[in-house]
């Protein structure tokens, strides 16, 4: 652990014994809950594309609790191995690890009750292929991602982010028990919408990236190569969209949708990058929460859909 966390450490055991609730809180913060929402906006909508209609409450709840665990478990490995840098950046230096309101060694116990809870119960409540790829999901996240790609190339996120993908696959063999094209082009939906929603955080949080010493290519390149690498994503992202029309047999309301929102999208992108080459703020968090407002609403547009005539 860092001098900065060892000593976040120390302070924290020469307070008074934190309560129940505060414990709580810290442990339910291991689990990136903001991150939890996007697993739900995802996974949902493709188990309702794959029942074409609503499948079973118990199925989607059996389902989204499994992935749920399974996320958190991933995301408190990552807090876990990555305590070092979380010290030294403004963005995460309040959390638990780096607070001490979570010992390393709970924090670790924790992520492996998870990740074996989750693969436990997504094989007792849906069937082995869910729980396969919700394993391999981990796997990704944490060995891929963070021990062997984080810290050693910009390109870090670009396939580190395929465990992000993992939800669509997990809710669509769930219902299934197979998979399909449909979930594989909205994994690769997924995959490439993560660059162009990642970068401009990393562009915001560049001066905590480079005291990390982490090359995330927000921090390693100037705002106009950012913004260029955003536009060529987000053009990825809503073409990739567009596939799902002929192959998943989609109708009216999601074929503008996607075509709306990701036309949305794509102008934040472009807007980025012109501001970034004429020298003004690029104001990357304007793509950021664009991003995230893009995929939700193209996911629920996936989930309403397959319950409409038309």
């Amino acid at each position: 652990m860092t001098t900065a966390g060892a000593g976040a450490s120390t302070d924290s055991a020469r307070r008074p014994r934190q309560g129940l609730g505060r414990t709580i809180r810290a442990y339910v913060a291991l689990t990136k809950p903001r991150v939890l929402e996007l697993l739900l906006v995802t996974t949902v909508p493709v188990m309702i594309l794959a029942q074409g209609g609503f499948p079973s409450l118990w199925l989607v709840l059996a389902t989204v609790i499994g992935g749920s665990m399974s996320a958190g478990s991933a995301a408190a490995f990552n807090m876990y191995l990555d305590r070092d840098i979380d010290a030294h950046m403004q963005r995460t230096e309040n959390r638990p690890l780096v607070t001490g309101e979570v010992s390393p060694r709970g924090a670790l116990i924790f992520a492996w009750a998870l990740a074996v809870g989750s693969t436990v119960w997504l094989l007792a409540t849906t069937n082995w292929l869910a729980a396969t790829l919700s394993a391999a999901a981990i796997f990704f996240y944490v060995v891929i991602y963070t021990m062997l790609l984080k810290r050693r190339t910009e390109q870090n996120i670009v396939w580190g982010g395929i465990a992000g993908c993992f939800p669509v696959l997990i809710g669509w063999t769930a219902v299934t028990g197979s998979l399909a094209w449909p979930p594989v082009i909205l994994f690769v939906l997924v995959f490439l919408w993560t660059p162009p929603h990642y970068w401009p955080l990393s562009m915001k949080y560049r001066d905590d990236y480079e005291e990390a010493d982490v090359p995330m290519l927000g921090a390693t390149r100037n705002g106009s190569q950012v913004g260029l690498q955003v536009i060529l994503y987000a053009w990825a992202t809503v073409v990739c969209s567009l596939l799902l029309i002929p192959v998943a047999g989609m109708g009216l309301v999601y074929s503008v949708s996607a075509v709306v929102f990701g036309g949305w999208f794509i102008y934040e992108s472009h807007r980025l990058y012109n501001r970034a080459v004429r020298g003004t703020e690029p104001r990357p968090m304007r793509v950021f929460h664009a991003s995230i407002s893009y995929l939700t609403l193209l996911f629920v547009a996936i989930a309403v859909d397959p319950l409409l005539p038309f």
